[in-house]
């Protein structure tokens, strides 16, 4: 059963206020600079934003895009940075609103504000900086937070609480500080708060970008078994293409524009797609496909690292 769909999507740079189209600019400039290892001072930072916006005017970050999730998937978007990504993953619980097109969460559509608390309620999402989502001192408290917004008894939040933590493995940090928590705890812990609302949606915005490979895989841990257990729909905003593997559907975005979707095997296994979206295989797709160039017989598509590892301890 279709739960979202997105019927021609335009999304233009100029419903950003001032205040947020610079904020978000600036953290996409930072973001980037980091990856291509540049150290930018702040001057630097300040003249990028402005010369961005003035190459930009009123384009558009996403342009008649359309696609569809069915219930209990587990789905990846993906792109190089400016994509859309980001734009799409909030116009999916009505942070944003669509220029032109239409966003359809459970039948709802996010353009009309009567629907919005309840589209709310039926997506959370969590984002890249766990320490950008926490608002308590205690963990406890941090996840009873959004419960508490939509007005639950104290004791159903109690409930909500036990089931959030049990779900993310959590629960000996019940009366812990966040702040001493590794970031992957944090993420987990910021996943919970989503949990203790209930939503039928999980969307994910890129985060496990600011998480180092052992908290990447906590929070990928608890989010596939989430999807399985649960039948919670889940939505993965990523650049990691190792976590795109794990997902039944992938749409990647270019420029604003959705150039494909299908399987991750169909994905990586289209060259023209990778390269017009800046997207790198991973470590063991690439290994199989330069073996296999060199005539090794591997009939069948190779995702994983314990995968490529088996099949060639069949052919020695």
């Amino acid at each position: 059963m279709q739960i979202i769909t997105l019927n021609n999507v335009w999304y233009e740079y100029k419903q950003y206020s001032d205040e947020d189209a610079e904020f978000y600019e600036k953290e996409r400039i930072i973001k980037e600079s980091k990856e291509k290892g540049e150290k930018l001072t702040k001057e630097q930072i300040e003249q990028r934003v402005k010369e961005s916006f003035s190459l930009k005017g009123e384009e558009y970050a996403l342009k008649n895009v359309s696609l569809s999730v069915n219930e209990g998937e587990f789905v990846a978007i993906v792109g190089r940075n400016g994509s859309g990504k980001s734009t799409l993953a909030k116009l999916l619980n009505a942070l944003f609103l669509p220029t032109k097109g239409d966003v359809i969460i459970f039948d709802k559509n996010t353009n009309e504000q009567k629907n919005v608390i309840d589209i709310r309620k039926n997506v959370g999402m969590v984002f890249q900086n766990p320490d950008n989502q926490m608002v308590a001192s205690i963990v406890e408290d941090d996840i009873a937070f959004g419960a508490e917004n939509i007005g639950l008894s104290r004791e159903t939040i109690g409930e909500r609480i036990d089931f959030a933590l049990k779900s993310v493995n959590m629960e000996r940090f019940r009366y812990s500080t966040p702040e001493k928590l590794s970031g992957g705890q944090k993420q987990r812990i910021a996943i919970a708060g989503m949990l203790a609302l209930m939503p039928k949606v999980l969307v994910l915005d890129e985060s496990t970008a600011m998480l180092d490979p052992v908290g990447r895989k906590e929070v990928l841990e608890v989010v596939k078994m989430l999807n399985k257990q649960y039948n919670m729909t889940v939505i993965l905003i990523t650049h990691f293409m190792e976590e795109v593997i794990l997902c039944d559907n992938v749409f990647v975005l270019n420029d604003g524009e959705l150039i494909a979707d299908g399987t991750p095997s169909e994905i990586f296994n289209n060259d023209e797609v990778l390269k017009n979206a800046g997207l790198e295989l991973p470590s063991a797709v690439k290994i199989a496909k330069i073996l296999k160039e060199n005539g090794l017989d591997f009939k069948e598509d190779i995702l994983k690292g314990e995968e490529l590892i088996e099949k060639l301890c069949q052919l020695l």
